[in-house]
């Protein structure tokens, strides 16, 4: 499943929500309690992670080297949500998404989305099929469809470095 920048459906809810501005986003200032809280805030329908130590460990280190990056929301000063994955030339990479707070990772994901979208970035990977993401304009592509996509987007200039909002 992948999500183009600019066929992201931002419902009138979550338009509320940021001309609230009740979160404060940042980028890439809190990567590892973002993986981590990934690993350990529990999910509908699922019972385990897939994020070991060994996985926080390597893409920890991808963080540091410039190709992982994160998007935090606080409340109140609070770690409440965020996302992290990996950007290599125009595409990123979305390995994972954490909420404590209702709508905390929804607003990670739209910054993210405007922050891909000022850069051109071609598409976001989200992996794995889901409703969540078909309610944002993610849509399937098939395996070939997805592979050549990606070869042209990894051709790209990548954005090394740390990510600021």
């Amino acid at each position: 499943m992948v999500l183009y920048p600019d066929k992201f459906k931002v419902h009138r809810s979550l338009k509320k929500v940021i001309k609230k501005g009740k979160f404060e986003v940042k980028f890439d200032t809190n990567f590892e309690e973002v993986i981590k809280n990934c690993a350990t805030v529990k999910r509908k329908h699922e019972d385990g992670t897939w994020i070991l130590p060994e996985v926080i460990e390597a893409y920890t280190k991808l963080h540091h080297l410039g190709f992982a990056h994160s998007v935090e929301t606080y409340l109140d000063g609070e770690l409440v949500g965020g996302l992290y994955g990996v950007s290599i030339g125009k595409m990123f990479s979305g390995e994972s998404m954490f909420s404590k707070v209702s709508d905390a990772s929804k607003v990670a994901l739209y910054y993210l989305v405007e922050k891909l979208k000022e850069w051109e970035f071609d598409f976001i990977d989200c992996q794995i099929p889901s409703e969540h993401f078909k309610k944002w304009g993610g849509i399937e592509v098939s395996r070939n469809e997805f592979l050549d996509q990606l070869e042209i987007a990894v051709k790209k200039e990548t954005k090394i470095g740390k990510w600021e909002l």
